[in-house]
């Protein structure tokens, strides 16, 4: 990136560590690397900027410091744009900052932007019928998790609560759902099926529990997205991902809820907007 190239920088006041001066002292770095934002446009209070509004101010590259419910919003709008997206972990998870940057800091990634140590990198998406995610699909009951992170947001104990225990309930008897055709894993399904990425190639695992023991540790890891820690079943690399169930399947497409048909199929798909990359991240994962 050129230092004459227009950056603009978005930021959601709503996402993780986005306060006042995390976001002042951005928009400082940037500048003092030569890459000052010429607009911040600021979620909530603004509109997220659509490739239109991109092209109209002939903007180069669009810097985004929010989690990734945000990122996923806004990269949807940008479709067919020949800039650049600049993912900067300001969230609370940060999946998508972290397979193009690895743990860099946004101040390490800004150095390096500085330093010309970035790549312009394409990668691949997630999609179903209730959209994409540039990081993971996560269908079944088990998507309930996601609402007990929204309320823990708000630290309103009592809706914390109430989410808490609509989850266990769903994860726990509502309707499985199955991985198929041809059927793959446990018959009886899963509560949770997650389809993502690696090494640019779709990836499925099936979480389900045992008892309520196993429910807890796989609802904190849904919450924290780090199913690593969940109980779960690994099955495999996958052309697609066909999710059955006997009702509406609800869906967590890069941590934000959504609910799908009673089949929901996952694909992978080239996405239409180009991201810069550190040189040691893996930029299809």
């Amino acid at each position: 990136m050129s230092e004459n190239e227009l950056l603009w920088l978005l930021v959601n006041n709503a996402s993780g560590s986005n306060d006042p001066k995390a976001i002042a002292n951005l928009e400082q770095a940037l500048a003092h690397a030569g890459h000052p934002a010429a607009v911040t446009v600021a979620l909530p209070d603004d509109d997220l900027p659509d490739r239109a509004a991109l092209e109209r101010a002939g903007v180069d590259t669009l810097a985004i410091f929010a989690g990734d419910g945000t990122a996923n919003a806004a990269i949807s709008g940008l479709y067919g744009w020949e800039g650049k997206v600049l993912v900067l972990p300001g969230g609370t998870q940060n999946l998508l900052a972290k397979s193009l940057h690895g743990d860099a800091t946004p101040e390490v990634i800004v150095a390096d932007l500085a330093a010309g140590r970035l790549t312009r990198v394409d990668r691949l998406l997630l999609r179903c019928s209730q959209g994409d995610a540039l990081c993971e699909i996560v269908a079944g009951p088990g998507a309930h998790w996601s609402d007990v992170r929204e309320t823990m947001r708000d630290g309103d104990i009592a809706e914390i609560a109430s989410s808490l225990g609509e989850a266990i309930s769903q994860s726990a008897a509502g309707p499985m759902v199955v991985v198929g055709d041809p059927p793959l894993g446990r018959p009886e399904g899963y509560a949770a099926v997650r389809a993502h990425l690696n090494d640019g190639r779709l990836v499925a695992d099936g979480y389900g529990a045992q008892g309520l023991a196993d429910y807890a540790k796989q609802g904190v890891a849904l919450i924290r997205r780090d199913f690593r820690e969940g109980p779960h079943d690994e099955l495999g690399v996958q052309d697609e991902v066909i999710c059955i169930s006997e009702a509406p399947i609800e869906l967590m497409i890069d941590g934000e809820r959504r609910t799908g048909g009673t089949r929901e199929t996952i694909t992978t798909h080239p996405c239409e907007v180009a991201f810069l990359s550190s040189s040691t991240a893996q930029a299809g994962a």
